[in-house]
């Protein structure tokens, strides 16, 4: 395993090595998507604190949802001056689940983020057009708004919904 900026792994390469404990699995996801489903035996420090984190000696894999944190992750340790192999699992979590591998979830993991996003904007939309029906017309903005946060979400990357939710009590993950 070399150490250089654009170096991948793929997942059956990544099983087969952690089988032969070769390397160790850092996870760069936000806790709560970790307490959703990670790699066992990975660890996990998200990519805000990766440059500051005591991290395990020898070769490490990179893991996150996308391959864009872990992809940032392993630029920032090598511009760092990381002493150890670096290398980002190709696909992320999601193409070690579709490998048929095993994830490991936690027992206090909230439901994932979008899916909360999804319930909180469907709630608003019926509950502006319940009240436009039931006491004022005017409710009827609520939908309106939400509608339009929806589509903002979407052109920009940024969803407020979304980092409302996620600061919210019940996705406070310790893990």
């Amino acid at each position: 395993m070399a150490q250089a900026t654009s170096q991948r792994i793929t997942v059956h390469d990544l099983a087969q090595q952690l089988a032969e404990q070769r390397v160790k699995v850092v996870d760069v996801r936000e806790p709560m998507e970790y307490a959703g489903g990670h790699i066992a035996g990975s660890l996990n420090v998200p990519l805000s604190r990766i440059t500051q984190a005591d991290l395990p000696q020898g070769p490490l894999v990179l893991v996150c949802q996308s391959g864009n944190r872990s992809t940032k992750a392993l630029t920032q340790l090598l511009q760092q001056g990381h002493p150890h192999p670096l290398v980002d699992l190709e696909g992320g979590v999601p193409a070690w689940q579709q490998a048929g591998l095993p994830v490991r979830k936690l027992q206090n993991a909230p439901l994932p983020l979008m899916r909360q996003v999804q319930i909180a904007a469907g709630s608003l939309v019926l509950l502006g057009l319940v009240l436009s029906h039931a006491l004022a017309p005017a409710w009827i903005l609520l939908s309106w708004f939400v509608g339009a946060g929806l589509v903002f979400a979407g052109v920009s990357g940024f969803c407020g919904m979304a980092r409302l939710l996620a600061v919210m009590p019940w996705n406070r993950v310790r893990a």
